[in-house]
C-alpha cells in the first residue's frame, strides 16, 4: 500500500521510521511518500496561507499550492483522496479495514484555520476526522489513519492474530493482558490463563471483553446479542 502525504510540516512524518511501521517501511511493505505542500508555492518566500475573505481570525491554506501540489503527486487520479478535517465523517474500524483494501490513498493536512473550499472542490474524494475535538493542524490525525490502515495490510505485523483478537475486531473491546511475573504487588495473574486449557481461557477472554465493553462502551453493545457470551447460571439440585 502506497500513502501520499501532503503537508507544510513535513518533520511531522519522521516518526513513521520508527517501530513496526518503519520496519515495514524499509521492507517494502509500506510505502509513505510526504510532499512539502510549499513547493508547489508560486509565492517567492513559498507562502501557502493568507488572510480569510470576509474577515476573521487565522490564516487559510491558499487553493493553488494544494491543487498544483495533488496534481503533480495523483495526475491521473489512482489515489483515494482524502482531507483530516473535524468537519468528516469520524474514523472507525469499519472504515479502517475498509481503508485497508486500498492500493493506494493521498492525505491531504490542512493547517491554521483550514484550506481554501475550492481546493477541496477540485481536489478531495472524502474528508475524515478522528474525533469531536479541535487540534492545531491535519498532521497527526494522518499519522494516527496511516497507524491504524498500516495495522491491516499483508506483512506490517507479522501475524494474522493480532488484528483479529484486538479492540473494535468483533465490536468488542479487548480483554485484559498478563506476562511475567505471576505475582506482582499482591496482584496475581489469573489462574485460567495459567492452566493452558486454550477453550477455558479463549472463554474467559470473550466473557471479560464483553464486560469490560459493558462498563466502558455500552454503545458499542447496542446492536449485539451477548447472552452466547455471558457466564451459564449452574442449576439448583433439589433434593
Amino acid at each position: 500500500m502506497k500513502f501520499d502525504v501532503l503537508t507544510v510540516f513535513p518533520e511531522y512524518f519522521d516518526v513513521l521510521h520508527e517501530s513496526l511501521l518503519g520496519k515495514a517501511l524499509s521492507q517494502g511493505i509500506l510505502s509513505v511518500d510526504v510532499v512539502n505542500i510549499r513547493d508547489y508555492s508560486k509565492d517567492k518566500h513559498k507562502k501557502t496561507d493568507d488572510a480569510p475573505y470576509g474577515g476573521g481570525a487565522g490564516m487559510v491554506m491558499t487553493v493553488d499550492p494544494i491543487v498544483s501540489a495533488v496534481e503533480a503527486v495523483d495526475p491521473n487520479h489512482d489515489a483515494l483522496r482524502i482531507y483530516m478535517s473535524p468537519k468528516g465523517r469520524t474514523l472507525c474500524q469499519s472504515k479502517v479495514e475498509s481503508l485497508a483494501k486500498k492500493d493506494r490513498i493521498l492525505l491531504l493536512c490542512g493547517d491554521y484555520e483550514g484550506v481554501d473550499e475550492r481546493a477541496l472542490t477540485l481536489c478531495i474524494d472524502e474528508e475524515i476526522s478522528i474525533g469531536d475535538y479541535v487540534l492545531t493542524g491535519g498532521e497527526l490525525p494522518a499519522l494516527v489513519l496511516i497507524n491504524a490502515v498500516a495495522r491491516y495490510v499483508d506483512g506490517v505485523l507479522g501475524s494474522e492474530e493480532s488484528t483479529s483478537e484486538e479492540s473494535f475486531a468483533d465490536g468488542l473491546l479487548e480483554y485484559p493482558h498478563y506476562t511475567r511475573p505471576e505475582e506482582y504487588r499482591g496482584l496475581k495473574v489469573p489462574d485460567v490463563l495459567l492452566k493452558g486449557d486454550h477453550n477455558e481461557i479463549n472463554r474467559w477472554r470473550l466473557q471479560k471483553s464483553v464486560e469490560t465493553t459493558m462498563q466502558r462502551r455500552p454503545d458499542l453493545l447496542a446492536a449485539k446479542d451477548i447472552a452466547p457470551f455471558m457466564p451459564k447460571k449452574k442449576r439448583k439440585h433439589r433434593s
